[in-house]
């Protein structure tokens, strides 16, 4: 055990003194802190793979199955929040391996749920300690290690942070269809306690302040919590609702309210439950915005991809898996370049070289076609899969780096708040599109169509020997039955389409902010 009495006068350690001390040991608890934020980031993922036996297992109405997957994401933003001033009053091992030891215990919750309604409150139990555990971790790299490691740390952190979301469908389907879905939660009874042990054992870099919990601001926490609340289920249930419906209105008025009644709060106390003055720095701002957008551009491509392979290609979970495979094995395999060029060249050289690559690899799945599959996805997902890394790492290394003690946990907490907040907002943009789009999209092939186009005939699939260019007069019943379904998926792939080059665009938009990054 190490004794965190000989560092600071607070007890806690010089930044790096744990791997100086001890650098085996300090690896080792490392990698588990990174393990468990796997964990927690894979669990969104793989449940969204299974969501309909879970419905068809419990009997849950169609209309309150995304809970299941809101549930979870509340309670994640909520204590991503709130890890800031959580992980001072419990100290970071300590709040990480309590966070640890309640997801597992929340998951077997999950897996033995014979209800909705105690599915959710687990969910919920099982979100809020796995929101927990993911700033923590980065906070950790930070704090474990030197300056000249914390760029290793940071890759490390972010290669299984970033892995989770690709492999999770492929995983997710595996276990669909070979278990029953209650599999999906018991995966995490294993890791679960080997990481607790491992972390308990050797994560002792600072002491828990009990002070803190005398000055805790319970109505900041309650504004915020609400803030967050409203907000992720505004970005759930408005692609489905409609944005000017009344009750998404109250929700967003009820954001807006509390947001910045928090907000206000927290900016005139002298110890913030969360420390918004951070964002003063502006090497900081300018880092969470890039987070933001980098964010909305990683969540939507992992959200629009099993959609596009589901929907217009038919394919089953486990088959889109093993197609979306192919952009985390070019992820891993660039892992070592990407700590290579951060250390070698400039922050901004690199961030504007991965946020290209990320964009162009976008940009290139936005011209699909109702017959684009795997081979023809091949190359967009390699070119984003090696720039994921490159634009991670040196953007939360501008952000976290230099940052006392103090607050470096709440400067985490924010930068992967804006993350996950980020990729809410591109999961509802690319929804809404996939949603609202269609629709007018088939009315403008049907015209098309009517009037002979051969192009937009053999892009819909249409055999072509009615199509020259002339009107084609009445369509029997019977062609119009066939034609149907085909022109349902040329319209959902043009929005599809729509939807990758917006994602694209604005990624190659948001190198104009690289510029602003502080240099080295």
């Amino acid at each position: 055990m190490i004794d965190v009495g000989h560092g600071c006068l607070d007890g806690t350690l010089e930044e790096g003194e744990l791997y100086r001390r001890t650098p085996v040991k300090a690896w080792v608890g490392f990698f588990a802190l990174c393990v468990g934020m796997f964990m927690a980031v894979l669990d969104i993922q793989i449940v969204a793979s299974s969501l309909p036996d879970i419905q068809a297992g419990l009997h849950i109405p169609a209309d309150d199955l995304a809970w299941v997957q809101t549930a979870y994401l509340i309670a994640e933003v909520v204590a991503i929040m709130l890890s800031g001033w959580l992980t001072p009053a419990l100290s970071t091992g300590g709040l990480f391996t309590l966070s640890v030891v309640f997801f597992t215990l929340a998951s077997l919750g999950c897996a033995g749920a014979h209800s909705f309604a105690g599915l959710i409150f687990f969910r919920v139990v099982q979100g809020f300690f796995g929101g927990a555990i993911i700033p923590t971790a980065f906070t950790a790299g930070y704090r474990i290690f030197p300056i000249r490691l914390q760029p290793r740390a940071t890759l490390v952190a972010g290669s299984l942070a970033v892995l989770a979301p690709t492999i999770g469908p492929c995983l997710g389907g595996y276990i669909t269809e070979n278990y029953d879905w209650p599999w999906l939660f018991w995966i995490n009874l294993l890791p679960g306690i080997l990481v607790s042990l491992t972390t308990w054992f050797t994560v002792h870099i600072d002491r828990p302040d009990p002070r803190r919990w005398r000055h805790i601001d319970f109505v900041s926490a309650m504004l915020l919590a609400v803030a967050l609340a409203s907000f992720e289920i505004v970005l759930t249930r408005a692609p489905i609702i409609g944005w000017t419906h009344p009750r998404t209105l109250f929700l967003v008025a009820l954001c807006g309210l509390t947001a910045v009644w928090g907000v206000r709060r927290c900016l005139a106390d002298p110890d913030p439950l969360v420390n918004f003055r951070i964002f003063r720095r502006r090497h900081f701002s300018i880092a969470c915005a890039l987070t933001f957008i980098f964010g909305t551009a990683l969540y939507g491509t992992v959200y629009l991809m099993p959609l596009f392979l589901g929907y217009v290609r038919h394919h089953t979970a486990l088959e889109t898996g093993m197609i979306m495979t192919v952009m985390g094995v070019a992820q891993l395999l660039s892992a070592p370049a990407a700590a290579y060029a951060e250390r070698r060249f400039s922050c901004l050289l690199v961030t504007g070289v991965g946020f290209a690559l990320y964009g162009v690899g976008l940009i290139a799945n936005g011209f699909e076609t109702p017959a684009t599959d795997a081979a023809q996805l091949f190359w967009p997902q390699v070119l984003r899969g090696l720039a994921v890394l490159i634009c991670l790492i040196p953007v939360t290394n501008a952000a976290l780096r230099g940052h006392d003690p103090e607050h470096l946990p709440q400067a985490s907490a924010l930068i992967n708040l804006i993350r996950n907040l980020g990729g809410a907002i591109g999961i509802s943009l690319v929804d809404t599109l996939i949603n609202l789009r269609p629709t007018p999209i088939g009315q403008g092939i049907v015209r098309k169509l009517m009037a002979g186009d051969r192009a937009t005939a053999a892009f819909v699939g249409l055999p072509l020997d009615r199509f020259h260019g002339v009107p084609i007069g009445p369509v029997s019943a019977a062609d119009q039955e066939f034609g149907r379904p085909l022109i349902e998926r040329a319209a959902a792939t043009i929005a599809f389409n729509e939807a990758w080059l917006l994602l694209g665009i604005a990624m190659l938009l948001a190198a104009c902010l690289i510029p602003f990054l502080r240099r080295r």
